[in-house]
């Protein structure tokens, strides 16, 4: 997925996605997310803020091991209808431990979530997201 700069100026500008993923039955589960894209893969930490349950029992990373399809929808609201726009993208998710990748992903983190920066994200699961496909509707240039 090599989105057109209109498209990644939207996507990076976001502050919130919500995940979608599902268990192996196909049963729903959707999240808001902090995230990051790098161009090619969409990165989002499972950070230190309050769970009722450790990061390994999350429903999030559960549905990613037994279903790693996801979807990813990023959108803007405005009561001025004719400013709303949203991105909707398909793709299947993987969890990273540590790696390349992993440092990568949380030096960008950190660098557009100042409250990552004194948090042990280093430390923890990230998943990892690979775009297959991108659909977008309304005005992107907010």
């Amino acid at each position: 997925m090599s989105p057109p700069k209109k498209l990644l100026a939207f996507i990076r500008s976001a502050r919130i996605a919500h995940l979608a993923t599902a268990d192996r039955n196909g049963q729903p589960h959707v999240i808001p997310i902090c995230f990051v894209f790098d161009g090619k893969y969409f990165y989002s930490p499972i950070d230190e803020k309050p769970k009722r349950v450790a990061a390994a029992k999350l429903k999030r990373l559960k549905n990613i091991a037994e279903n790693p399809n996801v979807a990813l929808i990023i959108d803007h609201y405005e009561e001025d209808w004719r400013k709303l726009a949203y991105v909707l993208v398909s793709g299947t998710a993987r969890v990273l431990q540590r790696g390349a990748n992993h440092r990568k992903a949380v030096r960008l983190l950190r660098r557009k979530y100042p409250q990552y920066r004194s948090m042990a994200i280093d430390q923890r699961p990230l998943i990892v997201i690979r775009p297959k496909r991108a659909t977008s509707w309304g005005d992107l240039a907010k």
